[in-house]
């Protein structure tokens, strides 16, 4: 007797539709097979027509397993590219992705409700996606570029009216949308109005937390995403060749093997990525814009959190692992959370697109990459990521920045100046570090 893998197992693997019926049993009678734990048991007499089935199965599923094999290591080195060209190519990156993102959820609305000949709705749409990064963009620039800005009189005076311009502008939207509704269209209108904004707020305000992510340094740009990047090989690999038990109906490809695989291997990448990341500068430091070279700049005293220190083990490990220390970067801790983050909650991201191509009888956003599908079906964790770092950051690492408030402190007028001045030394003379007058 032959034993050959089952082709429901096989499919279910890769996302093809599961065979069923005769079509796909050939010659082999329902008597002669015989189910057990995934493997098709086949007759002697079945013998010829089974094995010209199994050699399809099985050469299906390696071609698309070596398509995306190479295109997903095509990615990852123009990923390594982008990074080396720095903060400006990947901004400029990130923002391209967000267009495409956009373009590929809104034409999945065009296309189920039919709305190509809805007046004016497809420019509004693109109006409303430059609106919204107008507003996000001018934010970041405010924040980020403050100096240069207040240095150019025009830029100062958009930074200034900055939100009332971002909000007359959207209004204008408004008002051109509300003018364009027909009777015979009021529902899908509304649905399309309804259907733009919900890919806003998941695309742009997204794409808008991970620049600030990247200012942050680069190394909360490149360990979160490399993180999920790791997870989504790592899960199909493990799934791949091991996957028995489903994991989600929302997504049948998915196992439970490919899940907690995915888990272990993104947390012990995490960490190593980490330290090797920790020790160099350019990775480390918060991305800011040098005023004298016109340029941005990535050079600073590297903080408590990139500097190696000494953790004792505990006694429950001492014994397996035979130290009683470990020198580590206390990012490294932090690395835990986000790679956790990126294997328990980052897959839900896809089972939320998951979800949603199946609400709307479609495989994939798009077909951009072949045997990945569009862009954005590999981008659908990174935005969930985006969102968590950012919270993560701001609670839990984020302080003051000096140097930001010592700009807004030379634009001011000098009297302000100098009632600051006045305070903060009074404070610093109560704190003890100030001796009085004679010091001052």
């Amino acid at each position: 007797m032959v034993v050959l893998p089952s082709p429901s197992l096989i499919y279910k693997e890769e996302g093809v539709p599961e065979a069923t019926g005769s079509r796909n049993d050939g010659n082999i009678s329902k008597a002669s097979r015989v189910q057990c734990s995934g493997l098709l048991c086949v007759g002697p007499g079945q013998r010829s027509a089974a094995g010209g089935q199994h050699h399809c199965l099985l050469k299906t599923l390696w071609k698309n397993w070596w398509v995306r094999g190479i295109l997903t290591l095509a990615m990852i080195t123009f990923f390594f590219i982008i990074i080396y060209l720095g903060p400006m190519v990947l901004m400029t990156i990130v923002m391209c992705v967000q267009i495409k993102c956009f373009h590929e959820i809104i034409t999945i609305g065009y296309n189920v409700y039919h709305s190509y000949d809805l007046p004016w709705f497809r420019t509004l749409s693109w109006y409303f996606l430059l609106c919204v990064n107008y507003f996000f963009y001018g934010e970041t620039v405010t924040d980020y570029f403050f100096t240069l800005v207040q240095r150019e009189e025009p830029l100062r005076i958009l930074s200034k009216y900055h939100r009332f311009i971002s909000f007359a502008l959207y209004l204008t939207g408004f008002c051109m949308f509300v003018l364009s509704l027909v009777k015979k269209h009021y529902r899908l209108q509304f649905y399309m109005f309804g259907w733009t904004h919900v890919t806003l707020l998941i695309v742009v305000t997204q794409s808008h937390l991970i620049i600030h992510n990247l200012f942050e340094g680069m190394i909360w740009f490149i360990v979160p995403i490399s993180c999920v990047i790791c997870n989504d090989i790592m899960a199909y690999m493990f799934g791949f060749f091991f996957g028995r038990t489903p994991l989600i109906k929302l997504s049948p490809k998915k196992t439970w093997e490919g899940f907690i695989g995915g888990f272990f291997a993104t947390v012990l990448f995490g960490l190593l990525l980490s330290y090797v990341m920790s020790g160099y500068r350019c990775f480390t430091c918060p991305v800011e814009f040098n005023n004298d070279t016109n340029s941005f700049t990535v050079d600073c005293e590297p903080s408590e959190l990139f500097q190696l220190q000494e953790y004792n083990i505990p006694l429950v490990l001492q014994s397996v692992v035979g130290w009683k220390t470990v020198r580590m970067y206390p990012f490294q801790i932090h690395s835990i959370a986000l790679s956790t983050f990126a294997s328990l909650i980052g897959p839900f991201g896809g089972f939320f697109a998951s979800g949603f191509k199946r609400a709307f009888k479609i495989k994939d956003f798009a077909n951009t990459i072949p045997g990945h599908g569009g862009i954005m079906d590999r981008f659908d964790c990174q935005y969930l990521m985006a969102t968590f770092v950012n919270v993560y950051i701001a609670s839990f690492i984020r302080g003051p920045n000096p140097s930001k408030l010592i700009q807004q402190f030379l634009t001011l007028r000098p009297d302000q100046q100098l009632h600051i001045f006045n305070t903060l030394k009074a404070h610093l003379v109560d704190k003890g570090v100030l001796g009085g007058s004679e010091d001052a």
